[in-house]
């Protein structure tokens, strides 16, 4: 018996995630201000949004656009209060100015989740030796998948880079799911299925009206259906 595949949907507040909860989503990834593509939500929107779904949620923990950690222990300080607020599952990912990661600021915050699980984001794609960036990240605790696009582009260029490293899953840095949004369409999908991987983000794909207007139950639930193979 196969797996569902899981779809997670980006959700900017209580409407969205309702929307994205009942078009079929196993997950939302909750962010502020996408001008910035994305940044840490406030507390009271993350526990408003827990009273209102009872899907998995991910918290972004980014304080600025771009990929450099900035304040450390205040993003430690923003982790534990998103936990004494209900908040169990967690987005993060850093760059230092070479492009590799890193590696002090994500110990610092995986050290502060405790076991948490979370997501290292698209910085992977940002990288400047995505295997290197695996294989320091390799065994931290609660780490347990990286969304990507397999380029900075998008899905359209990264599309070989997330094939390739479908293949290698299980070797050492390999494990975490690898979760595809960024450039993400339905087309895309059947290929990606074919080559194991089987989590999926959506951010506009959800909202036909553009970033200004809510997540459509029924676009979520097109993409529900896709991945289902209905």
């Amino acid at each position: 018996m196969s797996t569902r595949a899981v779809l997670e949907v980006i959700a900017l507040g209580v409407e969205d995630a309702v929307a994205a909860q009942a078009g079929g989503a196993d997950r939302l990834e909750l962010v502020t201000d996408m001008a910035a593509d994305g940044l840490t939500p406030p507390v009271a929107t993350v526990e408003a949004i827990r009273a209102a779904v009872d899907i998995d949620l991910r918290v972004m923990l980014r304080l600025a656009d771009g990929f450099a950690a900035g304040e450390v222990e205040r993003l430690v300080r923003i982790a534990r209060d998103m936990r004494a607020a209900g908040a169990e599952e967690f987005v993060l990912g850093f760059l230092d100015a070479d492009g590799g990661v890193d590696l002090g600021a994500v110990e610092r915050l995986a050290a502060e989740l405790d076991g948490c699980r979370w997501t290292f984001h698209r910085a992977i794609d940002h990288a400047a030796d995505r295997d290197a960036l695996r294989k320091q990240l390799d065994g931290l605790p609660g780490h347990d998948a990286y969304l990507t696009a397999g380029s900075a582009a998008g899905v359209d260029e990264g599309l070989p880079t997330l094939l390739a490293e479908a293949a290698r899953c299980g070797e050492p840095g390999y494990e975490p799911q690898i979760m595809v949004g960024g450039g993400l369409r339905l087309e895309h999908v059947p290929k990606l299925k074919a080559a194991g991987i089987d989590a999926f983000h959506i951010g506009g794909a959800a909202r036909p009206g553009g970033w200004e207007a809510p997540v459509s139950a029924a676009a979520v639930g097109q993409w529900r259906a896709v991945l289902d193979g209905e």
